[in-house]
């Protein structure tokens, strides 16, 4: 195991805690969950940051990174959906595409890394989650709602665009 390998799976670490706090409805526990998604996020850029300047690139953190990181985002979504904050259809369908795209990576040689639209639904999945998560006034609650319906677009625009390459690379 790599440095960045350890630093990717420390990041599992944070969702037990995390789905403990969001439960409590308090502003405290809800800024506690909040920086410790937070950090488990920025944990992600740190992990890649570190395996390509220490040249630790492997196919464990290539199979590794995204597995996490979709847990890291899949565990509070869930929460979201039991206190009915968000409806469990559309995170029906985030999971339906990492579900896809996990299966698609399966019967692959080799583990390609994410493109820009794969980062790009990761951040507005992160940004999305931590505005679900932070004690905001009701005013937010607009903004917030369009932030997760952004991520819930990027999601399943990154896997056809992820798919569509693939599928005609296939062909030829």
């Amino acid at each position: 195991m790599t440095l960045p390998n350890w630093i990717t799976f420390s990041r599992l670490l944070g969702i037990p805690f995390l789905l403990y706090g969001l439960y409590n409805p308090t502003n405290e526990a809800k800024w506690i969950c909040l920086t410790i998604f937070l950090i488990a996020a920025l944990t992600d850029w740190l992990d890649g940051y570190l395996a390509r300047k220490l040249n630790q690139i492997s196919e464990l953190g290539k199979f590794l990174d995204p597995l996490v990181d979709k847990l890291l985002v899949l565990a509070p979504l869930l929460v979201f959906v039991e206190l009915e904050k968000i409806p469990a259809w559309a995170v029906f369908i985030i999971l339906a595409r990492e579900l896809a795209i996990a299966g698609w990576r399966v019967n692959q040689t080799t583990i390609t890394g994410a493109n820009i639209w794969g980062k790009l639904k990761t951040v507005s999945q992160i940004i999305a989650i931590s505005l679900l998560i932070a004690p905001l006034s009701p005013i937010w609650q607009t903004p917030v709602l369009i932030a997760f319906w952004i991520s819930v677009i990027l999601t399943i625009l990154s896997g056809i665009i992820y798919l569509i390459p693939q599928k005609i690379s296939e062909e030829k």
